[in-house]
């Protein structure tokens, strides 16, 4: 975390005594005004028309006995049985595939792995499954390192028993597979792939041409399986020339999709091309570029800023997955590779190669406006669509796009393929690529293959249902919150773990991002709408320029500016910060001497007022320990400017867990005579246990005046545990529950931090939990 700016750094005492006020703002007008931003979008699907999540389930849950839990562990690409009630995903990483018992969707059942090594050799990867008939076809990729030699089969395991029947040599390195319609023919895209440490001839470094060029293989499946055989599909290297993509006599295919017609749609993703083949006669009949596109309104400086004034130029689409729109249109995501990417998806006629829609900065528009814009990604392929399905739901063909980076699926109705409506967009775990529709029973899996044990942030298959049956509330509870555009430019905003009530307005709330997304600033959120609207952002600044700060609490006032707890990489870094209502920095506060050097990088976590007769309270948590204080012991503070006094009280923690596990405060506000504190631990997922809010009664006599005193431990009532609150989403269970405010209105608001998607999933829950007497029964 950033330490704030030390210059200007005062007292408390004397931060109280100034008063902070500002004669040229007046109460409530926020400074300069500027127009509140809308949403171009309207979030409110009605249930019938929307997809409802049922369970996240991590599938480190169906490893072997054998496995340790921290063993890395995926879910990549997923197929499904005939009757719709087993999902079987690969997972490379640990060298298997996976069995899932989905007949009930809401609670998803580890059904048992089948490892390669028994199939094979343990170095064997699965790249695919496709289920046919009572058969899985296992695509293997036997190559080991050996690039120049590229190897695979499939094997096709009979589902019931898990036991191979057959085994066919697919003469190279193979990576997707996909079955028409009918279930007639198979078509395996075989990629032969670079080696992206390899330098060719007068190239650089992971250069093409490296060969052998790829290909592709038909299997015809008729009759019993010992019988199937590959039928070898070559491209023609000047047709591919004529069509202009890049090196045309080293072609790399990566992804396929076959139509009612048999037709056989081909990315060649390294070579920016599409084709497409006659499933039944094995012959290429088009062949054409991707093309490329120019995209502004994007964020191309990995630099701890959601700076949309960025653009790239004239960049290949290098597309990866593709899906067919009836018989005519095809769609790809473009992810990109070592030349490209456009951050989008397209959609062109198959026909004739010309493109129908392109999405321009669309999808990161989406990511920016749900609080999924992954900062680190910004300088290379931004969102990176990878993932892409078509489907039929409510009678409307459907474009299902899956965003490897900022961890969502965007559901679009594509009844007019050159103008695309967006319908949806669905949270997932880390990195989804496997995007699997499941139309006889209404039902969509999402495999992820990202996986960070350390992290607690594990791979897992996301199931959602479509239309009323599986709505448990009446709408989605994604998203939870939402930015609006000014001028056409959605409000950046992330990692937001302060909350405040706006003083002047009982609908509204404010929060702030900490320094995963700077320069500081403070957004306003209308909660009166659903999803709620960050519809205002108030830039942070002290002489006249933007500062970054660590925010980490924030306190509204009634003049209309705002106190902050601003968080430092040690403790002398912990500071509190009164703002004006244009954004001005008035005064810096640091904690005492003796109090900051016992705090390590978890110090400073929420701020609360507390107005009284005699002069305002300043309420402050720490989240951990003094170095000197009892473990499990945390300091609650209050300064009060009658006496320019600071006193401590302690407060008790939950007891630890295991693993390194800790538990700390993550807020505190004032409410009815009472503090509350919003405790929780640092796990998420299935591991979560503590994230709860405890009532306080604020004390009648004095806190002690230094780190050196032991403090009285108050006593703790729990007011809500909030765990069950996040189940309630079916989705990961978030770790850092870090905001809580009671609104004018009375209603109780919780918002999680979702560190700016890294070692997170980047999901933002806002819970509205209703009137607050109701909410904290305990």
């Amino acid at each position: 975390m950033k330490t704030a700016r030390a210059a200007a750094v005062t007292t408390v005492a004397a931060l109280i005594l100034a008063g902070c006020s500002t004669e040229d703002n007046k109460p409530g007008e926020g400074g300069p005004q500027t127009p509140k931003a809308t949403s171009p979008i309207d979030w409110n699907l009605a249930a019938q028309d929307s997809y409802h999540r049922t369970a996240t389930y991590p599938v480190y849950l169906n490893r072997p006995a054998e496995d340790p839990v921290e063993k890395e562990t995926v879910a990549e690409i997923s197929t499904v049985t005939p009757d719709g009630n087993t999902l079987i995903y690969t997972d490379a990483a640990a060298k298997r595939i996976g069995f899932l018992d989905i007949t009930d969707p809401a609670k998803p059942v580890g059904a048992g792995t089948l490892s390669l090594a028994e199939l094979g050799h343990k170095d064997d990867q699965p790249t695919s499954v496709a289920a046919v008939g009572e058969f899985v076809l296992v695509v293997v990729d036997t190559t080991g390192g050996d690039f120049a030699h590229p190897s695979g089969r499939v094997d096709i395991v009979r589902t019931g028993d898990r036991t191979r029947v057959h085994s066919i040599d697919l003469g190279g390195q193979p990576d997707s597979i996909a079955i028409s319609p009918d279930g007639s023919v198979a078509a395996i895209a075989m990629e032969n792939q670079r080696n992206e440490e390899f330098t060719p001839p007068g190239k650089e470094e992971g250069d093409l041409p490296q060969p052998p060029t790829g290909f592709v293989q038909l299997i015809d499946l008729k009759g019993a399986p010992d019988t199937w055989a590959p039928r070898k599909v070559d491209f023609d290297v000047e047709a591919a020339r004529a069509a202009g993509l890049d090196t045309p006599d080293d072609l790399e295919p990566e992804y396929v999709s076959i139509n009612s017609r048999g037709q056989v749609a081909v990315t060649l993703q390294e070579n920016n091309g599409i084709a497409v083949i006659d499933g039944h006669t094995g012959t290429v009949t088009k062949i054409f570029s991707a093309g490329s596109e120019s995209v502004d309104g994007i964020d191309t400086k990995e630099d701890d800023v959601i700076d949309q004034t960025g653009s790239i130029k004239d960049t290949p689409r290098e597309p990866d997955a593709i899906g067919w729109i009836g018989d005519d249109h095809v769609a790809t995501a473009n992810e990109g590779d070592w030349k490209g990417g456009t951050r989008g998806w397209t959609i062109f006629d198959a026909r004739t190669g010309e493109v129908t829609w392109d999405a321009g900065n669309s999808i990161e528009q989406l990511a920016v406006r749900t609080g999924l814009h992954i900062e680190s990604r910004a300088e290379a392929k931004g969102p990176e669509p990878e993932g892409l399905a078509i489907t039929n739901i409510g009678g409307r063909p459907t474009a299902l796009i899956a965003s490897e980076r900022s961890n969502f699926v965007a559901v679009y109705d594509v009844s007019d393929p050159t103008a695309p409506v967006f319908r949806q967009i669905l949270p997932t775990t880390p990195g989804p690529e496997g995007v699997l529709p499941i139309p006889a029973r209404n039902l969509l899996a999402i495999s992820s293959e990202a996986d960070d044990a350390e992290e607690r942030v594990r791979a897992s298959v996301n199931i959602y249902g479509y239309g009323e049956t599986f709505a448990a509330a009446g709408k989605p509870s994604f998203p939870s919150i939402v930015s609006g555009d000014i001028d056409g430019t959605p409000i950046g905003w992330g990692a937001l773990g302060a909350l405040s009530a706006d003083p002047k307005d009982s609908n509204r709330l404010y929060t702030a991002t900490d320094s995963a997304y700077g320069p500081a600033r403070i957004l306003g959120v209308d909660v009166a709408q659903q999803p709620a609207l960050i519809d205002t952002e108030l830039a942070i600044t002290e002489d006249g320029k933007p500062v970054t700060l660590d925010t980490e609490g924030i306190s509204a006032r009634t003049d209309g500016g705002f106190i902050l707890a601003v968080e430092g990489e040690d403790g002398p870094g912990n500071q509190l910060i009164y703002v004006a209502a244009d954004g001005r920095i008035e005064k810096r506060g640091a904690l005492p001497n003796d109090i900051a050097a016992q705090l390590g990088s978890n110090g400073l976590e929420g701020v609360a007022l507390q107005p009284n007769s005699a002069g305002d309270s300043v309420w402050v948590a720490l989240q951990r320990e003094l170095k000197s204080d009892p473990k499990g012991v945390v300091r609650i503070g209050r300064y009060t400017s009658d006496g320019d006094r600071w006193e401590w009280f302690g407060y008790q923690l939950d007891p630890t867990g295991a693993n390194g596990d800790w538990i700390g405060i993550s807020e505190i506000t004032v409410h009815d005579g009472e503090l509350l504190l919003l405790e929780r631990d640092k796990l998420n997922g299935p591991d979560a246990r503590v994230k709860a809010l405890y009532r306080v009664a604020i004390p009648d006599g004095q806190g002690v005046a230094t780190a050196a005193e032991k403090p009285q431990v108050l006593p703790k009532t729990l007011a809500r545990n909030l765990v069950p609150d996040l189940q309630a989403t079916n989705g990961y269970v978030q770790e850092k529950v870090e905001g809580v405010a009671i609104a004018g209105n009375q209603n109780l608001y919780v918002i999680t931090d979702n560190d700016g998607l890294d070692d997170a999933n980047g999901e933002t829950v806002l819970l509205e939990l209703g009137p607050v007497a109701e909410a904290l029964k305990g």
